[in-house]
């Protein structure tokens, strides 16, 4: 995903090491409990795994996807 740095709002660093294999769900719970900040506003959260050379974005497009769900109607 591209983010376009000028449409961002407000960036946050979430320090400490951040399991990886968490997917988008995990850390907008995170975003809720830990932080008390809402994860639709227009805001990016950025979360460093123990190697320290990636990171993953939670932003609040994802968070409505999440939100909005998904079906899959099957072919016969």
């Amino acid at each position: 995903m591209i983010i376009q740095l000028s449409d961002l709002g407000q960036v946050h660093l979430v320090c400490g090491k951040t399991d990886m294999r968490q997917g988008i769900d995990s850390l907008a719970y995170v975003v809720k409990t830990h932080f008390e900040l809402d994860p639709f506003s227009d805001q990016v959260f950025l979360f460093c795994g123990g190697r320290k050379d990636r990171f993953k974005a939670l932003t609040s497009e994802q968070v409505d996807w999440l939100m909005k769900g998904f079906s899959i109607t099957p072919q016969i």
